[in-house]
């Protein structure tokens, strides 16, 4: 694998079962393969904060063998220019151009995590800085989070429920839930697009003017009827996001999406699911997340195990 920014560079690889099986068996075995990444270099830049995404990275890097550089950009390193043509006479230092090309040279395998601005939906959804470090690093790139996308946290979702399901193709529900800012729609995109190539009867359910763009929901079981959405559900992953038609917006912040313990008891003893940080009392109320349907905890562990199974990969096309 040259690149991993979506699932579909797992099918057109190793992939969707093949990966699946690697990571349950690192999962159970962390340290299996200690020195396949030894003289290697994992390069990670940061153009947002991050608490499990960097941590996990680094810690599945550790796991294999590899050394880590940290980058935050605009304080641990200049602040880029992504556009081309332009004159830069503004606030941006450096090139990305250069930039991801410096970076190959030092490291041997990239880390990008970036964000969406939310006022440009074309150029958010062109993923423009991800696919730039991607056409000038010269090295393998690893999505930490994109304008779009959030991979990593899909897959460990994946492995989640692969791990904890109690029949062969459970019912998954991804349900908006009210947030006071506006965020991207990264995380459910992703989500979606994943569930929908794994072996589960999978919903969303939202409020109206909140449906994702078309090409991550294609074929999925769309409903604005949360309570029905829950009844007999396996699993519920609660997840705010902003229009995607009315980009960057919040149309509602209607309290009554929250997920609580009275709309868990509709489920099936689903196990609720979120990709942290995670607001209390808004997105899920306090008797959920601290009550035995939480599995948070373990989901983010498996950000290790997700991150740890795509860098095997990547080190094993190095190493040919």
């Amino acid at each position: 694998m040259r690149r991993f920014t979506s699932i579909a560079d797992i099918v057109s690889g190793p992939g969707l079962a093949s990966a699946l099986t690697d990571a349950l068996t690192l999962k159970a075995e962390p340290w299996r393969y200690p020195e396949v990444g030894r003289r290697k270099t994992l390069g990670l830049l940061f153009m947002n904060p991050s608490l499990r995404t960097r941590m996990s990275t680094q810690k599945a890097a550790t796991l294999l063998g590899m050394d880590t550089m940290v980058l935050n950009a605009g304080s641990d390193s200049w602040t880029l220019e992504t556009r081309d043509g332009v004159i830069m006479e503004g606030g941006a230092t450096e090139h990305i151009k250069e930039a991801a090309a410096v970076m190959g040279q030092y490291c041997d395998i990239l880390g990008i995590r970036t964000f969406a601005g939310l006022q440009d939906r074309d150029a958010d959804y062109n993923e423009r800085i991800l696919e730039s470090f991607i056409r000038y690093a010269g090295v393998p790139v690893v999505s930490l989070e994109s304008a779009t996308r959030h991979p990593l946290q899909s897959f460990a979702d994946l492995i989640t429920i692969e791990t904890l399901k109690r029949k062969p193709r459970p019912k998954v529900v991804l349900t908006w839930a009210p947030h006071p800012k506006a965020l991207p729609q990264a995380v459910a995109n992703s989500f979606s697009e994943w569930m929908m190539q794994a072996d589960v009867d999978f919903i969303i359910t939202h409020p109206d003017g909140y449906d994702l763009a078309p090409s991550f929901t294609q074929g999925a079981v769309v409903t604005h009827d949360q309570r029905a959405a829950f009844e007999g559900a396996d699993f519920i992953y609660a997840k705010n996001w902003s229009s995607y038609t009315d980009y960057g917006q919040i149309l509602s912040k209607d309290m009554d999406w929250t997920v609580t313990a009275e709309k868990m008891r509709l489920t099936n003893d689903a196990r609720f699911m979120h990709c942290l940080p995670v607001r209390r009392n808004m997105i899920v109320a306090d008797e959920v997340l601290d009550g035995p349907w939480s599995v948070v905890i373990e989901q983010a562990a498996n950000r290790v195990v997700s991150a740890q199974t795509m860098l095997l990969h990547m080190l094993r096309e190095l190493a040919r």
